[in-house]
């Protein structure tokens, strides 16, 4: 099993979230394709996500793979949960995450526990509200956590 790859960093867990056919219907007839929903994360704060298309599946996921990579966002954690509770929005999506004692374990639907566990969080609680698509409630997702790490960083840049 390899843990560190050719370039210094990290192994990546790489988890597919959702896998769509796409049909462009053209005055020459139908043309398929494929779009794909990717969380990427290193267990230790970072997380990205990625949705791509390409002609085939093996393309599509490699490269949303690939641009996951290039957009990893760093999440503030305290311990093995977040610091506060915060609401992320994202379209029609709500996602609610609060803090939990440690033994609690990730309590999450899908898109929100492969994004949590990618990020390294293990022991939090979430609720998703009024919509189930997974583009934006992975969308939510990751605002709410965006706010978590604004609302940490605000304090000491502070000047008097």
């Amino acid at each position: 099993m390899r843990e560190m790859s050719i370039d210094h960093q990290p192994t990546l867990i790489e988890k597919v979230i959702t896998i769509n056919r796409i049909t462009k219907v053209t005055k020459g007839g139908k043309k398929m394709s494929f779009s794909a929903l990717v969380v990427v994360g290193d267990t230790k704060g970072n997380v990205g996500f990625a949705l791509d298309k390409a002609n085939d599946v093996a393309s599509a996921i490699r490269k949303a793979l690939t641009h996951a990579k290039k957009h990893l966002l760093k999440i503030e954690m305290e311990g093995s949960t977040i610091p506060h509770e915060v609401v992320g929005d994202y379209g029609a999506a709500k996602v609610i995450l609060k803090p939990a004692s440690e033994g609690t374990g990730v309590i999450a639907s899908g898109p929100v526990r492969a994004i949590c566990e990618s990020a390294g969080i293990k022991d939090i609680l979430t609720k998703s509200i009024r919509s189930n698509n997974p583009i934006n409630v992975i969308k939510a997702t990751i605002e709410g956590l965006k706010k978590l790490k604004g609302a940490s960083n605000e304090k000491p840049t502070t000047n008097e």
